[in-house]
């Protein structure tokens, strides 16, 4: 039987919040070694188990605070489940924060090869997709300008043109084909169908079940932290539809 491309098994993730406010470090110290520090228990994700298939595009659906974003993280290495493991097989692409990396001080030019080194790639590398990158973000004239003079928008277009560029073999996307104008929307969703012919494995976060169906073959519901439905893509989102018209009532 083939190796898959993404294992989850028994994840749970656990955030102590502070339940107080403190002002400052001092105050925060003096609180802990006195042991007066209290937190809330939060369970952003509880035992969540599943498998992803080589070549499957599986979209992750669920309402805000479910967890999706708290699982991409933990399927990409940024955050450590409290419980549980998780197995990735192949070079993994992250789009989790597009532009979260970059330096407000230097350029886009700049960016371009600082991003490319967080995410592991030779400068070298980089150089020969260089032209690729500008071109695809659309910001040709502003490329030598400092990016703490860029939009918001046009901050995440260079982040998704630099982790577009590359080839990976797991592909981890949060909400990132709802960045810009339409017409670049358009543009990044064609850019990620373009990399399914190279065989790329998906995981996808999204409120926009028409772009699940689209993009994904296959489908999950979070609530509250817990898996609550998984199989393919349509049958999925109907579900989904049905829970967002019973939330409504």
């Amino acid at each position: 039987m083939a190796q898959p491309a993404i294992k989850v098994e028994n994840v749970s993730v656990l955030f102590n919040l502070n339940n107080e406010k403190i002002d400052n470090l001092k105050e925060y110290f003096i609180k802990f070694v006195t042991r007066k520090l209290h937190y809330n228990e939060f369970w952003a994700l509880r035992d969540i188990s599943f498998t992803v298939e080589k070549s499957d595009r599986v979209g992750i659906l669920g309402f805000n605070g479910a967890g999706k974003s708290t699982l991409l993280k933990v399927v990409s290495g940024v955050l450590k489940p409290t419980k549980g493991n998780v197995e990735v097989h192949g070079v993994i692409a992250p789009m989790l924060e597009l532009g979260a990396g970059f330096d407000m001080n230097y350029s886009g030019h700049e960016n371009i090869y600082l991003y490319g080194a967080t995410m592991g790639y030779p400068r070298k590398f980089i150089q020969e997709r260089y032209d690729e990158i500008v071109k695809f973000s659309e910001l040709e004239k502003f490329i030598d300008v400092p990016v703490k003079n860029y939009s918001s928008g046009m901050k995440a277009r260079l982040g998704f043109a630099i982790a577009s560029a590359v080839d990976p073999e797991v592909l981890i996307l949060d909400e990132v084909l709802s960045v810009g104008d339409t017409k670049f929307r358009t543009k990044s969703e064609k850019k990620i169908v373009s990399m399914f012919d190279k065989g790329v494995t998906v995981l996808f976060v999204s409120h926009n079940t028409d772009q699940v169906r689209r993009i994904c073959n296959k489908a999950i519901i979070l609530d509250k932290g817990r898996l609550i439905a998984q199989g393919e893509v349509n049958e999925i989102c109907d579900k989904y539809a049905e829970l967002a018209a019973e939330k409504k009532k």
